[in-house]
């Protein structure tokens, strides 16, 4: 570049950066304005339920549940109006109309015939308070003729009434009155939610009361509405689902409900810091983007070869970055997974030894309590609970390898010969519980002549594995047929795989976005969205393609389609 361009650069530079600085003005007061205008949906809450809901030294709502209902608003791309009132308000509001969300209401089968539930965001244990001076209680049932201290309305005092009709319930407002009236000598136990436990000496100044009992299993907080009020739920279902599989909600439960010696000092200072940085971000963004769009424009006068190439450079760093990211979590996660299922069989194996033990020592015991709880009930539910826990580290470690195969830089090789019929039939094989948990009819046809490929045996039977599953999810119920087959085109210089399931379909709008990263169907049932798109990868790496045909309600028919290794032998 000349010397007499550069005053020309410069001054254009400052002529953008002053229409910038306007366009950016009129641009921020003018979402302010359609933000403003958006519809608010109207949310109900508890007014004093620490630390899941309550008002701050301000006055201003706060806590869990109330940081998380504004993630999912700014996720969501929606107002909210939280109005923080007693739960008989709350729950009174939500029936005739006043709110339209009620947040942080437990789930109960009686409940349920009025009112449809999100998916929970967090759980919640009950428990028996009494003074120091009463024993632990052995069984529930020492409640009746008992007054207790219940919050009005709450799921609590739903199961004393139920289950414990003899006892004489006392109403109050709050979980905190409860614990407060039974402190000062009043009524005889209070059923309330443990969790104000932990602020009993911090919040409360109670050091005289204490737990005696677990009557109930945790009990799920979510989000309630009305029956007309379903797709509100459905919305916030979404947004809580997004914010599940980004961490955000980890990151807002750890704030709110991890360790308590939190300083309130320490976030107040970080926020603080982490706007300053934000600002300062902010400013050098926008002369980049300004100073950025001088250099594209006088890129494209030079060469639209250099601008292609500048493209290729930001993406190949935007991926190379990502997968140093990646393969860096994945390390941190595998690790403790690792543990997990390596340690959670040897404590099921523990577990199943010791019970001959205690059904020995049951006979000799009208009631046996192990870990606070009746063994019977333990006996039933800890095998449960120990596959679910292996299950859940089993699907953790699943979706960081599909994360690693996504962001590989360098592919598996795919230089070996595969024959397409062992991999279908050992993919086939690998999921063939599933096929018949889902399915009735399912039928396997492969190609006689033995079609052989180009590629990684493994990585093809994983797509297999994952368009299985996939057609297994599909099916509303097992009546519908599943087909698998291989086959070679007619002027056989392909080789195609063909599943073909009779469920529910796919809508057109959905079928161009199936193979995009983190898209999926099924937020709600935990679908991250990795498996198809991790899949397409793996078929473009054998130079194949991975097509899609649905209708709904009648059934989808993927077709994988791959170039023919070799002349095949005739049967």
């Amino acid at each position: 570049m000349n010397s007499g361009s550069s005053p020309r650069i410069f001054r254009t530079f400052f002529v953008y950066l002053f229409v910038g600085c306007f366009c950016f003005s009129f641009v921020s007061a003018n979402e302010t304005r359609q933000q403003e205008s958006k519809y608010s949906i109207k949310v109900g809450a508890d007014y004093n339920y620490p630390p899941y809901e309550f008002r701050d030294e301000n006055g201003q709502p706060a806590g869990y549940n109330v940081e998380l209902t504004y993630a999912i608003a700014e996720m969501m791309g929606i107002n909210v109006d939280i109005t923080l009132t007693d739960w008989d308000s709350a729950y009174a509001g939500l029936l005739d109309g006043t709110f339209d969300v009620l947040q942080g209401i437990a789930y109960s089968d009686k409940r349920a015939e009025l009112i449809r539930f999100s998916s929970p965001h967090s759980i919640v244990n009950q428990s028996i308070f009494a003074r120091k001076d009463e024993p632990e209680l052995s069984d529930v049932k020492a409640l009746s003729g008992k007054e207790v201290l219940v919050q009005r309305n709450s799921i609590m005092h739903e199961y004393l009434s139920k289950n414990i009709p003899d006892a004489i319930p006392i109403p109050v407002a709050t979980h905190s009155e409860a614990l407060r009236t039974l402190a000062s000598g009043k009524y005889d136990f209070a059923l309330t939610a443990n969790l104000p436990s932990l602020y009993l000496s911090a919040e409360l100044g109670l050091t005289n009361i204490h737990a005696v009992a677990s009557p109930v299993s945790g009990q799920r907080l979510g989000y309630g509405a009305l029956p007309q009020n379903e797709d509100i739920i459905s919305l916030f279902s979404e947004g809580l689902g997004i914010l599940k599989n980004t961490g955000r909600q980890q990151e807002i439960y750890d704030k709110w409900l991890g360790t308590l010696d939190q300083s309130k000092v320490q976030w107040k200072k970080i926020g603080q810091y982490t706007l300053y940085t934000i600002a300062v971000l902010l400013l050098v963004l926008g002369g980049i983007v300004i100073w950025n769009h001088m250099l594209r424009k006088e890129v494209e006068r030079r060469s639209v070869q250099l601008k292609a190439q500048q493209a290729q450079l930001i993406q190949a760093d935007k991926m190379t970055s990502l997968g140093v990211l990646v393969s860096g979590v994945a390390h941190e996660i595998n690790n403790p997974t690792g543990l997990l299922l390596l340690n959670l069989p040897i404590l099921k194996d523990a577990w199943m030894d010791a019970e001959p033990l205690f059904d020995e020592l049951e006979k000799t015991h009208d009631s046996l309590y192990v870990g606070g709880l009746p063994y019977q009930r333990l006996k039933k539910e800890i095998p449960y609970l120990f596959d679910e826990m292996l299950q859940s580290a089993d699907r953790i470690r699943n979706i960081v390898n599909d994360l690693k195969d996504f962001v590989r830089a360098q592919p598996d090789e795919v230089t070996q010969n595969v024959d397409l019929n062992a991999a279908v039939s050992s993919a086939v094989r690998l999921v063939e519980k599933s096929i018949r948990s889902n399915i009735d009819q399912f039928e396997l046809h492969l190609d006689n002549r033995t079609p052989m490929i180009q590629g990684n045996q493994q990585r093809i039977e994983q797509v297999i594995i994952n368009l299985i599953i996939n057609a297994c999810d599909a099916m509303a119920d097992k009546k519908g047929a599943l087909r698998v087959s291989t086959a070679i085109s007619l002027k056989g210089l392909e080789v195609l795989i063909v599943v073909e399931d009779e469920g529910v379909g796919i809508e057109a709008d959905v079928l161009p976005y199936l193979v995009d990263p983190f898209f999926t169907t099924k937020r709600e049932q935990g679908g991250t969205g990795l498996g198809l798109s991790v899949s397409s990868g793996i078929i473009k790496n054998h130079q194949g393609s991975l097509s899609f045909q649905s209708q709904v309600g009648k059934g989808t028919t993927v077709t994988v389609t791959l170039p023919l290794a070799k002349v095949y032998s005739e049967p």
